[in-house]
């Protein structure tokens, strides 16, 4: 397969919801901020490849791959991505509430992208004639991407009630972490069914229940008075 063709099919997913997403946004940020959070939820891909290599290693029951290993690996990073590069050095950038959930949405989308292209150009993909590249292209685009920004998604959203209610700020960082880990951990888990009619039916539960969940969400912040955002 032609990596002309490979690098678009892996890129497109991320930016396509990207954009969706964006318009939801009645006060947009700016592209310069939007790219760099993008680019940094990206590069935060690369350590999750090693440390869940490193979780592998040590033969664990799969279970435990599945949710610690990977699912609150890939959650922690692109949360410390939002926490560093929005929190940290442009805070001025947050000026709603809704920005927080946006933000880790794009940091998702951007691990999710890098993650496509990690994928696409893997040895196994390569081989792979082009009707099958197309559809897990299309597979990719309506599950692994969209899911990545659905789980970050419900996790800003926690965040961003704990600044609305800082007395219950740990209570609900935790309660976004343990739903994002859960809904992460629980696709990684249905796409390994043997049965492919389960398989897919659970995945389109689970995507469609979260999706209807982070629509709400949205409308539930943007109805939300501005707060005071402390680091």
């Amino acid at each position: 397969m032609n990596y002309f063709l490979l690098t678009p099919l892996a890129f497109l997913p991320g930016v396509i919801w990207l954009l969706f997403f964006l318009r939801k946004d009645a006060h947009p940020e700016s592209n310069r901020m939007i790219l760099k959070v993008f680019i940094w939820g990206a590069l935060s891909a690369i350590p999750a490849v090693f440390i869940e290599l490193g979780f592998f290693e040590f033969s664990l029951p799969t279970l435990i791959n599945i949710f610690a290993g990977v699912a609150l690996v890939e959650e922690v990073l692109k949360y410390i991505v939002v926490k560093v590069r929005v929190f940290f050095l442009s805070i001025r950038e947050l000026d709603e509430p809704l920005d927080i959930m946006l933000y880790f949405v794009i940091a998702a989308l951007g691990f999710a992208t890098l993650e496509n292209m990690l994928l696409f150009l893997s040895p196994d993909v390569l081989t792979l004639g082009l009707r099958d590249t197309f559809a897990l292209a299309s597979f990719r685009f309506i599950s692994a991407t969209f899911l990545h920004a659905l789980a970050s998604g419900v996790l800003g959203f926690f965040l961003a009630l704990s600044y609305s209610e800082m007395k219950k700020r740990t209570l609900f960082t935790s309660a976004g972490f343990f739903t994002a880990v859960l809904l992460h951990g629980l696709y990684n888990r249905a796409i390994m069914i043997e049965d492919i009619y389960t398989a897919f039916s659970v995945t389109a539960l689970l995507i469609a229940a979260s999706a209807v969940f982070v629509l709400w969400a949205f409308r539930k912040l943007k109805k939300m008075p501005s707060v005071c955002l402390p680091r």
